[in-house]
């Protein structure tokens, strides 16, 4: 079970890195030409921080475990990760984006599922 805890962890975090890279340094222009509709519901420094957010939770979901420094913080960082994407579920159904929820349910339930497996296996 923990090699599959692994394979979803680093399939998040390299999700997450990426989009969190795209949100911290590309325009509001750019993120709306990669598909990223909603980047123009907020302000630019609004989504730097969610970007930024991102890469963060990338980070936890690895390095901590990994280098047995504060494990904890890996399914913190899986925990924190689905709570975004909770906030972002309720976004996209305010705007009626149903397929961008459905990406995010994906996403929210593997964090969840890493968070609870990492969490009992401490």
């Amino acid at each position: 079970m923990n090699t599959a805890f692994w394979i979803i962890q680093s399939i998040l975090a390299a999700m997450f890195a990426m989009a969190g890279v795209m949100k911290s340094t590309q325009s509001i222009d750019k993120l709306l030409k990669s598909g990223i509709s909603w980047a123009d519901r907020f302000p630019l420094s609004t989504i730097r921080i969610i970007g930024l957010s991102e890469l963060l939770g990338a980070v936890g979901l690895i390095l901590p475990m990994l280098l047995n420094i504060v494990p904890v913080l890996t399914p913190v960082a899986a925990s924190a990760l689905a709570f975004v994407q909770l906030l972002a579920i309720f976004h996209h159904a305010k705007y009626k984006e149903s397929k961008a929820i459905v990406f995010n349910i994906v996403l929210l339930s593997l964090a969840a599922f890493v968070a609870y497996g990492r969490f009992t296996s401490l």
